[in-house]
């Protein structure tokens, strides 16, 4: 067996037998991984791939996992999701409870266990009443990260976005570092689980108020991805939690659960239960309020001298603004212009009028990424692409920029996989998007846009 068709079995035993999807990228160290273990095992490395595939192998996944995981995380990661778990998920979740008095939680792919601490620290602050029960479960693959987690022991570092009030309230200083106080640790519990695997305990219908699985679904392979959601769907309770991760997307929008969105946080909500505080506005942003036949007209001229870059034309044409009551779509339109004449102010200020009124507008967020990059604030046009391929799966154009930018700025393995997955999608793509959203290039020159940009990162690799 060449050493190619080493590593494509290596990654074909750990997809299955972990669920994990590895990118061509990921090969170089998959290569070294494989010739360490079976040195340690002082095996051929085709005999230890095939006693990996023979049969169960416990103590040597749990190695292979410690050397694969990415481990990164830190206390009140992406504090919003934690606003919204407080102000509006738990609170909700407090009044369904009021019988039984209890709150149960669970975080998949805990790590370390900053989430799962974090949590029972913001499930304290909202209990009502002391008599409440609060139980917060993590669970992840790496037996050394649980270690750790059961410590209760960390570093400056991992506190680094901690508000003052946390730190002074929920942890000890010790030598060195911090520990967790007892009345957190007390509502934790860790324990190991391959997310590949079936757990029927784990998984038992209803059983979860909120669940916390963040930025683990773009690691699985599709099937594997898929089934995960499946289980968290249904082990939420009726009107319960779901929390992804900024770069994990469903993919399509699941019939069991609702996408929702406050303080400036996306997350999923499981219909029934007592009516959530809050309901995103479920029409699509373009069918608002039909257009008059003369508006109607108006408009498509005005997308017709855009797709000919006639922006100051385009621009008289619908007058210095959008029309005194206008709907969603003229305003995205009026925007667009705005944008691609250099006033990238004014069409922010379009975008954030459109976010205002719709949250879940994904084409809203696209725009405002636009006038973000135009006005060299990077950082947040990378988070409105994210926002928006996260809105809607099915959108081409943010995975394209995210790309790009991501090339830009040296990370050719994601900046390749956003034009994978841009590339995929574009075939699909809305014509009119294409339009608003494509710089001046049609579907086939953005095609061999991504095409170029692919090659010449894999040149590079």
């Amino acid at each position: 067996m060449t050493g190619g068709r080493e590593i494509v079995r290596f990654r074909e035993l750990l997809s299955r037998t972990l669920g994990w999807a590895f990118a061509d990228a990921d090969e170089g160290q998959l290569d070294q991984l494989l010739g360490d273990r079976a040195g340690v095992h002082r095996l051929s490395r085709g005999d230890y791939l095939n006693r990996l595939g023979a049969r169960p192998w416990p103590d040597e996944l749990t190695e292979l996992v410690e050397r694969l995981s990415i481990t990164e995380t830190y206390f009140f990661r992406h504090a919003e999701q934690f606003r919204a778990l407080s102000r509006r998920a738990l609170p909700e979740r407090v009044a369904a409870r009021s019988a039984q008095r209890t709150l149960r939680m669970l975080s998949v792919a805990c790590s370390s266990g900053e989430e799962p601490y974090t949590m029972a620290m913001v499930g304290r602050q909202v209990q009502p009443r002391p008599d409440w029960i609060i139980s917060v479960l993590g669970v992840d693959a790496n037996r050394g990260m649980l270690h750790r987690a059961r410590a209760g022991w960390y570093s400056d570092w991992s506190l680094r976005e901690t508000p003052d009030r946390a730190r002074n309230r929920w942890f000890r200083p010790v030598a060195g570092g911090y520990e967790v106080v007892e009345q957190v640790r007390r509502l934790v519990q860790f324990r190991q689980y391959n997310v590949a695997e079936p757990d029927d305990a784990l998984w038992r219908a209803g059983q979860y108020d909120v669940i916390f699985c963040r930025n683990l679904l773009m690691y699985l392979t599709a099937t594997v991805a898929d089934t995960l959601v499946d289980r968290m769907a249904v082990a939420l309770a009726p009107g319960g939690y779901l929390f992804l991760g900024h770069t994990d997307s469903l993919g399509h929008r699941p019939a069991d659960l609702e996408l929702c969105h406050s303080d400036q946080a996306f997350y999923y909500r499981r219909p029934g239960g007592p009516p959530p505080v809050q309901r995103p506005a479920p029409a699509e942003p373009d069918t608002a309020r039909p257009a008059a036949p003369a508006a109607e007209e108006v408009y498509n001229r005005t997308v017709a001298l855009l797709r000919e870059e006639r922006f100051d034309e385009a621009l008289a044409l619908i007058g210095s603004g959008p029309p005194d009551r206008p709907t969603p779509r003229d305003l995205l339109l009026h925007g667009v212009l705005l944008a691609q004449a250099g006033r990238f102010d004014e069409g922010g200020a379009a975008a954030r009028r459109l976010i205002d009124d719709n949250g879940l507008y994904a084409d809203a967020h696209q725009l405002l990424g636009l006038c973000r990059e135009g006005t060299g604030t990077i950082d947040d046009a990378i988070r409105q692409y994210r926002l928006a391929a996260y809105l809607d799966p099915a959108f081409a154009l943010p995975r394209l920029r995210l790309g790009q930018l991501a090339l830009r700025r040296g990370d050719d393995r994601d900046g390749a996989a956003e034009l994978e997955r841009a590339l995929d999608l574009l075939a699909r793509e809305d014509e009119e998007r294409i339009i608003l959203f494509g710089g001046g290039f049609g579907r086939i020159a953005l095609t061999v846009l991504c095409r170029s940009e692919l090659e010449a990162c894999e040149a590079r690799r």
